[in-house]
């Protein structure tokens, strides 16, 4: 039930017309899982960011797949959608989905529908810092027990980016979503350094943290990744 309100929310919101003009990028990479996995696996992103007037729509698909002796043995995917309408320069409201499926965490599934209230708390050329909060639902099982744990959340979301340098940019996000069964936590770095207008190098490292885990599970998990970028479309 969750992946199809899910999935039909998503579908709803690819179906308006805030996707007039689209930018967006493709990474591919390795690897190297520490926590309940300890592995090194494949990574794929793809990231599709879309524009028109006072909307903004951002999606975004990670998958990470391994195999040890010709099994698989660790696999995690992610969809996310985020949709933005303008009040002001600085001011917006957003609608957020997430389901995350991942075999290295202590849940099966998490799957959460927010909106909130946004606003841009720096804007310069070289950095820029938004922040969002709002309350949202969340569905999730874990993995050993088969509990679900259907909750309100607050949801609250950071994002900074530091264009160092002409070719050069830094960035970190982080993400909370807290009810009264489970908190998750998640913040990514990334240092993105261009080779052209279209290609970058890009070294990311991720800490997932869960709360409320069966016994046994570690409630941390960390992903260090090393991936090839192309950029495309109008951005």
């Amino acid at each position: 039930m969750p992946t199809r309100i899910l999935v039909g929310l998503v579908v709803a919101v690819m179906s308006a017309p805030v996707l007039a003009d689209f930018s967006g990028k493709g990474e591919l990479g390795l690897v190297v899982a520490r926590g309940n996995s300890e592995s090194e696996t494949g990574n794929v992103r793809l990231e599709l960011n879309f524009e028109r007037e006072r909307w903004g729509n951002e999606s975004i698909f990670n998958a990470v797949y391994g195999r040890d002796s010709g099994e698989t043995n660790n696999s995690r995917w992610v969809l996310s959608n985020n949709t933005r309408y303008d009040l002001s320069e600085l001011s917006y409201l957003v609608g957020a989905l997430r389901y995350d499926r991942d075999r290295f965490s202590a849940f099966s599934y998490q799957s959460t529908v927010a909106v909130g209230y946004g606003r841009r708390l720096i804007k310069t050329e070289a950095h820029r810092l938004k922040a969002e909060l709002g309350p949202g639902f969340r569905f999730a099982s874990l993995r050993e027990s088969g509990e679900s744990e259907n909750e309100v959340i607050l949801r609250g979301f950071l994002d900074y980016r530091w264009q160092v340098s002409d070719s050069t940019q830094l960035t970190n996000r982080f993400l909370v979503e807290s009810g009264d069964d489970n908190t998750f936590l998640e913040n990514t770095l990334g240092l993105s350094v261009a080779v052209n207008s279209r290609v970058s190098l890009k070294t990311g490292f991720s800490v997932r943290h869960n709360t409320d885990v069966d016994p046994g599970r570690k409630k941390t998990d960390t992903l260090t990744t090393v991936n090839l970028v192309y950029n495309f479309g109008n951005g």
